[in-house]
């Protein structure tokens, strides 16, 4: 596959030198062209389908494998360990394969909303799966759980 600035080399910008990204974003840079640019667009769109597709396919397959080994495990408290680990894992997937499409579709399909509602999105995705990593995990442990309960919950003597 063709790396992205390869693709963005051949354009002509006419539309002035800045991004309204803080950051240097595929599609931001492809909006600065002028001409054609429905190869880039259909190119990126295939290739971020196609890393989603893929790697959903090789999760549930590990998932498949998984259920199985977790399934023959003979105590009811280590299947119920074990899934707690799976929710977590795949709570971390979503919070980051979630904002990373639909953002990728966003700069494709809706080219009539305000720029601003790309910025958003597009930093929506690069700060919103490391902030809610701890989260996912950190609930899951029981200590750090009871830690921030009490925080929360302590009664005044």
């Amino acid at each position: 596959m063709t790396p992205l600035p390869f693709l963005l080399k051949r354009f002509h910008y006419c539309r002035g030198p800045m991004i309204a990204h803080c950051y240097c974003e595929h599609m931001a840079v492809v909006k600065l062209a002028c001409g054609d640019t429905r190869f880039n667009n259909i190119y990126g769109i295939a290739v971020a389908m196609i890393i989603v597709v893929l790697d959903l396919f090789f999760v549930i397959l590990s998932y498949i494998f998984i259920l199985q080994a977790v399934l023959q495990l003979a105590s009811q408290e280590a299947r119920y360990k074990a899934f707690g680990t799976c929710v977590s894992h795949i709570g971390a997937i979503l919070a980051f394969y979630t904002p990373v499409v639909i953002s990728s579709v966003m700069h494709r399909v809706a080219r009539w909303a305000a720029p601003h509602v790309h910025i958003l999105l597009a930093n929506f995705y690069l700060l919103f799966p490391p902030m809610v990593n701890p989260i996912i995990y950190g609930v899951k442990t029981k200590q750090i759980r009871e830690q921030t309960l009490g925080l929360f919950l302590r009664k005044e003597v």
